[in-house]
């Protein structure tokens, strides 16, 4: 018999054997077919946030052969911008993109997990919630809602934001009616400032018709595709109250639960990927809107010291005042207290020796 033959006879007998009756169903496992639904707090024309949310969606698909499948949707079109949490929690959505920090009426040592004014830089943040854990003591927060939080990415550190008129001195926040979440509303409210919670969709319509004076975002790149540069031209910095927020991904404890456990670590290496590309196209897209913000006739002014020292005091006496009454963030905030020390003191040596010399 010819030999070559023989083995080619084999091959084919052996794929029968082990399951070549295709009618019958394939005897090889090649992956369960899971389909989930994603809710985004923020809209489908903010590519770098919301793309984070896509990059995951890309990935998974990728890593899976199509086989896990996550149709993100944008703010409004499963739920609110400001429900994904809820959503996640009830069922409607399986997993939701958001910052923590819009939640903190639910429990305020969420914003930890986002950011607190005059806190931890991008790289602080990431390094706190993944490597000296942050996230371990943020997990029973979580656990209350029933969802697992993973990393979606980070801003790095945002604008001071926009307003229709100038606030040169401390005095000047007083009665202003400012769009800002989070700790950061708490912190501008102790200054006199009327904070406002709004989705990041309709931010700029609460602006044009003077429903509020002022907005705080996130930066260049994305500031000037929500047009905030048409409706104020005062543009402020730095954002004191978001130094490096970190966005994230909710999954639900039961979701996670029945994926295969090669499907989970698919997830967790996604969730990953996207945190990356994130944080990476915000600093390479905001440098060149800046600039084209600055030619179309928008002022850039830095906060004065007197509004800087008063929003670190009271920033101070905020937290304070949380841990005091709450247990449960005191707990949060003395291990991120204890982290930010110690951080503080290395970035503040090596980091800001070298940018406080080369970025002159």
């Amino acid at each position: 018999m010819n030999r070559r033959r023989f083995l080619e006879g084999s091959a084919l007998a052996g794929l029968a054997a082990c399951g070549g009756a295709a009618t019958k169903g394939p005897a090889i496992q090649t992956g369960q077919r899971v389909r989930w639904r994603l809710a985004s707090s923020f809209p489908r024309s903010l590519d770098t946030i919301f793309g984070a949310a896509e990059v995951l969606s890309e990935r998974v698909a990728a890593m899976t052969d199509g086989q896990f499948e996550i149709r993100v949707f944008p703010a409004g079109e499963l739920v609110p911008g400001l429900q994904v949490l809820d959503a996640v929690q009830s069922g409607v959505a399986h997993i939701g993109q958001s910052g923590s920090y819009y939640y903190m009426g639910k429990n305020p040592a969420l914003a930890f997990d986002t950011c607190v004014p005059f806190g931890l830089t991008a790289r602080q943040q990431t390094a706190w919630l993944d490597e000296a854990g942050g996230r371990e003591v943020l997990a029973p927060l979580f656990a209350d809602f029933g969802v697992h939080s993973f990393g979606s990415g980070n801003t790095g550190v945002q604008m001071g934001g926009w307003f229709t008129r100038t606030v040169p001195t401390l005095a000047d926040l007083n009665g202003l009616r400012m769009r800002i979440p989070g700790m950061g509303g708490k912190v501008m409210q102790r200054l006199g400032v009327s904070p406002q919670t709004i989705a990041g969709g309709e931010i700029y319509t609460a602006l044009e018709r003077g429903a509020i004076d002022a907005t705080d975002w996130v930066g260049p790149y994305d500031d000037e595709k929500l047009g905030f540069h048409k409706v104020a031209k005062h543009y402020y910095y730095p954002g004191w109250w978001e130094p490096g927020p970190a966005l994230s991904f909710y999954v639900g404890v039961d979701a996670l639960a029945s994926l295969p456990s090669s499907y989970r670590e698919i997830l967790k290496t996604a969730c990953a990927q996207a945190a990356t590309a994130m944080q990476s196209r915000y600093d390479a897209k905001n440098p060149p809107a800046l600039q084209r913000i600055i030619a179309s006739g928008t002022e850039l002014h830095r906060f004065g010291d007197d509004i800087l020292e008063a929003a670190q005091a009271a920033s101070r006496d905020t937290l304070s005042d949380l841990a005091a009454a709450d247990p449960g963030f005191r707990k949060v905030y003395e291990h991120w207290e204890a982290y930010r020390k110690a951080s503080f003191q290395w970035f503040g040596a090596a980091e800001l020796a070298y940018q406080g010399f080369a970025f002159r």
